[in-house]
């Protein structure tokens, strides 16, 4: 039996901070798939930031697609708290 959430959704992104590029679509999926997502992140101890508003945004773009540009605030916001984050441990 599945007992996954099928509304569930969860976006990755892929970000260089070498890089002169925007943000990256890595990852992204409904139901299973999501919830894959987020284990991943777990395990990997990577940064998960919940943000409905964000993520279904992000949802409509396509793998590896960079991040439009009227979303870099918030995305660079999600990035440098979550940098943050990795400098406390």
């Amino acid at each position: 039996m599945n007992d996954s959430d099928p509304d569930k959704r969860a976006i990755a992104l892929g970000y260089t901070p070498d890089s002169q590029n925007a943000p990256t679509v890595a990852a992204k999926g409904r139901g299973l798939i999501a919830e894959q997502i987020i284990a991943l992140a777990r395990e990997h101890d990577v940064h998960i930031h919940q943000s409905p508003e964000l993520v279904e945004v992000l949802i409509r773009l396509e793998l590896g697609e960079e991040i439009p540009e009227a979303l870099y605030v918030a995305i660079a916001e999600v990035i440098a708290f979550a940098y943050g984050l990795q400098e406390e441990k």
